[in-house]
């Protein structure tokens, strides 16, 4: 087994085979060692590529034979994630990778949760914590946790905690941790802010780039297409629902609001649909992840707080209802399809009003996004100036009387089980 070459320990590689692991991924070979090392790192990984793998496994692996320098109680480990979401995936893939090691129990520590119930699991013997930074600071305020036995720290995606406004949290985490442990940053880019915390936090770090790699998605099939208002957006929508190749979708929209409305609106149509948004409580939220695992939805309207954190490899198509703000955002969005190196489908909307933030997209990820059109369905206007056509000769709108309306109900259900 080509894991073998990192000397992990043979329970940590039976439980590698077990779930299916034959070959390391480009960061997984280029992280591991580094971290086996002992350096500082921080790493341009975007998500899909195997990174929580990469930190993962050299963590438990140095957990388990290594022995800990103090004899007070709490975690050897500590790995920071922006969202309720990320930090359930990071334990349970933590619990995948480490069963039938002895003493090696991970606990997770997020918001949504009762504090009673995160409090039994403080109180019993664990190694390693996964935790968001608001709800780990409100756990070191009550006393209920110790970092005193902190030797690696993990921030994992850094560049959407600081997005999301966790910059002084986690810099106040880090001030109630032991002097020098060892830390790694992930992140899907590295600049401004993101560069700015590491150099606070980090001791001379070795840099990992796989960004030049993965950024062009290859495995990915990407396009655009052009719409006037929200009425041609929901048609086109629906044309695509009815003649894709879908397995499982994920449509993101840019607010909750719209993620409620157009929930309903394809549940109206017989679609087996569910929306995903930050006032959903935990317990919501989970139910709607795992149905989506277990096939009970076929696709689900999200806002951001499910780009990250969200691993569901039978998503094959990815369609942004309303272009991210951002590029990381894109990068991220995109990244939940096409999992485990196979082949999916990115679907993006853009307006008149958007071609400066799709023309910033298309330079970083380096590359043009081809363009695409419906006969009956093309749009008065183009977004990009190269792409300037006459529509003179073109053909008349489709018209068809039978056609039902976006928000209209039909008897026949969509993505028959």
């Amino acid at each position: 087994m080509p894991f073998q070459k990192f000397n992990f320990h043979s329970t940590l590689l039976d439980n590698l085979s077990s779930l299916g692991y034959k070959f390391p991924t480009p960061v997984q070979n280029q992280v591991i060692p580094q971290i086996f090392s002992g350096v500082d790192l921080r790493v341009s990984a975007p998500t899909g590529t195997g990174k929580t793998a990469a930190f993962l496994l050299p963590v438990i692996q140095r957990l388990f034979t290594s022995h800990s320098p103090s004899k007070k109680k709490g975690p050897r480990a500590l790995i920071l994630v922006p969202t309720r979401e990320l930090a359930m995936q990071v334990t349970d893939e933590a619990k995948k990778y480490s069963k039938a090691i002895n003493k090696m129990k991970t606990i997770c520590i997020c918001g949504g949760v009762e504090f009673y119930k995160q409090n039994r699991e403080l109180n019993l013997p664990h190694e390693i914590v996964v935790a968001t930074p608001g709800r780990l600071i409100d756990q070191l305020a009550r006393g209920r946790i110790s970092l005193a036995r902190i030797e690696i720290v993990v921030l994992d995606e850094a560049d959407r905690m600081l997005d999301m406004g966790f910059s002084e949290s986690v810099q106040e985490i880090f001030e109630e941790l032991p002097s020098k442990p060892q830390t790694l940053l992930f992140s899907a880019t590295l600049k401004g802010n993101v560069l700015a915390l590491s150099k606070k936090l980090l001791n001379k770090p070795m840099e990992i780039n796989i960004e030049l790699e993965t950024h062009k998605k290859e495995n990915i099939d990407q396009s655009i297409f052009y719409v006037d208002d929200i009425h041609h957006k929901q048609k086109i929508l629906v044309h695509l629902l009815d003649h894709l190749n879908i397995e499982q979708a994920i449509i993101f929209t840019s607010t909750k609001i719209q993620a409620e409305k157009l929930t309903q609106s394809l549940l109206d149509l017989n679609y087996l649909a569910a929306s995903l948004h930050g006032d959903m409580n935990q317990r919501q939220r989970t139910k709607t992840i795992n149905q989506l695992r277990n096939g009970r939805h076929h696709i689900l309207v999200a806002t951001d707080v499910a780009a990250r954190g969200i691993d569901v490899r039978t998503i094959s198509h990815v369609i942004n209802f309303d272009l991210p703000r951002g590029f990381e955002d894109y990068v991220h969005r995109i990244g939940r399809t096409a999992r485990a190196e196979a082949k999916g489908t990115a679907i993006s909307f853009a307006s008149n009003k958007e071609g400066k933030l799709l023309a910033l997209i298309e330079k970083q990820m380096g590359k043009k996004i081809e363009i695409k059109k419906i006969p009956g369905l093309e749009p008065k206007k183009n977004l990009r100036a190269s792409d300037k056509k006459s529509f003179s000769h073109r053909k008349p709108p489709f018209k068809n009387k039978n056609r039902r309306n976006f928000f209209q109900k039909k008897k026949s259900s969509r993505y028959p089980k």
